[in-house]
């Protein structure tokens, strides 16, 4: 990308061409192109102005297997978001969302990956997203189960740039694993109110990863998980939600602050596109993410964590259909009472595909079935009972 090309789009501003036979996809595409000519005239703007002081890569964890890796990331304006701090008022983690939502993103710029000695090339969209699905020449060297890839900016956007990179990390499942865990985040790890915007909102800008607490045990109880049968960290996590990209440092964070197990966090792009007023609904984006993973993992059992609040148990009912034989149990924390009874209806739907569905309305009641089932050690009951009491006692006093 360079000036010249900005100069050229901001001057043929307007002139698009539509061949559409749907009135409302030519609409929809009308509106959607004319905010990607918006957003290029703000690229332009910002960087003429020298509003746009710093590029970076933003690498979002990858996963794979055996000579297989996925890498997605985005290519964005620096907005300097530091971490955030036990002592950060309101108005800094206000001030730090809004940023986090203030985009500008770079598009049509040339990424390269180098792994193993081998280089790969990308080019982000027009939404400044990147993505390598590669296949490694040479088996790889698993020292550890996240594996670094460098990333670096190969096209100059700004004067006096410097050199933009960054590490990718791509987690690869190694050692005994007894099963895999697939769990959504908003309210079935951490308080949202999904169902109430105002409270969703109030809560997603006025707090950070220290002042949004999970719910009590849940670190407990998902380190239980990876550690499983033989007590060793070793069963893997993938993290599905319907959460904006915007907020992936906030998520990865939170998850770091509260000792709950790393894995790769897989989130939506929430906006405007060709086909949809809001690009990827909740359901298609997290049945497409478990479907991947499900997929690429062809050979390990799962288990599948959600909530009642949303879509989660249908969603869950699909993929048992999908993928029979392949998921161990569902939990689902039941925290909508008005929507119990379509929870129960699911239930027994799944019940007759040979899954299980336990509506759990806390930790110890999940752990106690993990512990009959075999999946856990039967040890960890009295740590997930310790922590979850000592949880409610700092919710308390939050």
């Amino acid at each position: 990308m360079d000036g010249g090309k900005i100069d050229e789009t901001v001057k043929n501003i307007g002139k698009i061409t539509f061949n559409m036979p749907n009135k409302g996809k030519i609409l929809l595409t009308i509106i959607y192109e004319f905010k990607l000519k918006i957003n290029q005239i703000i690229l332009w703007i910002s960087i003429k102005l020298g509003l746009v002081r710093a590029i970076m890569i933003v690498p979002y964890q990858g996963f794979g297997k055996n000579n297989q890796l996925l890498v997605v990331g985005r290519v964005l304006r620096d907005n300097r978001i530091k971490k955030a701090t036990p002592g950060d008022s309101v108005w800094k983690n206000i001030d730090k969302m809004v940023r986090r939502f203030q985009t500008i993103v770079i598009p049509n710029v040339r990424v390269k990956a180098e792994f193993q000695g081998e280089e790969f090339i990308a080019v982000t969209n027009e939404e400044g997203y990147f993505e390598f699905d590669f296949k490694i020449a040479t088996p790889i060297q698993l020292q550890s189960r996240w594996q670094k890839v460098q990333l670096t900016l190969l096209d100059v956007v700004i004067r006096r740039q410097g050199q933009v990179s960054a590490i990718g990390e791509v987690f690869i499942p190694s050692g005994k694993i007894d099963y895999g865990i697939i769990s959504d985040i908003d309210d079935t790890i951490i308080p949202t109110g999904a169902m109430r915007l105002t409270e969703m909102l109030k809560t997603t800008f006025s707090k950070n990863a220290y002042s949004r607490v999970p719910f009590a045990g849940v670190s407990a109880l998902y380190q239980s998980l990876e550690k499983g049968k033989d007590g060793i960290e070793s069963n893997p996590f993938f993290y599905v939600s319907s959460s904006p990209w915007n907020l992936y440092d906030f998520l990865l964070e939170l998850l770091e602050v509260h000792h709950i197990p790393q894995g790769p966090l897989m989130l939506r792009d929430i906006g405007l596109s060709r086909t949809e007023l809001i690009s990827g609904s909740h359901e298609e984006h997290k049945l497409q993410q478990i479907r991947n993973i499900l997929s690429l993992y062809d050979k390990l059992p799962f288990m599948l964590f959600g909530d009642s609040g949303q879509d989660d148990p249908a969603i869950y009912l699909q993929i048992v259909k999908e993928f029979p034989g392949r998921i161990l149990i569902v939990f689902i924390r039941d925290i909508h009472p008005s929507r119990r009874a379509i929870a129960d209806g699911i239930r027994l739907k799944m019940k007759e595909l040979g899954v299980e569905m336990m509506l759990v309305e806390d930790t110890v009641e999940a752990t106690k079935h993990a512990i009959n089932q075999g999946w856990v050690l039967s040890d960890d009951l009295l740590k997930v009972a310790e922590k979850k009491q000592k949880d409610e006692v700092e919710n308390k006093q939050a």
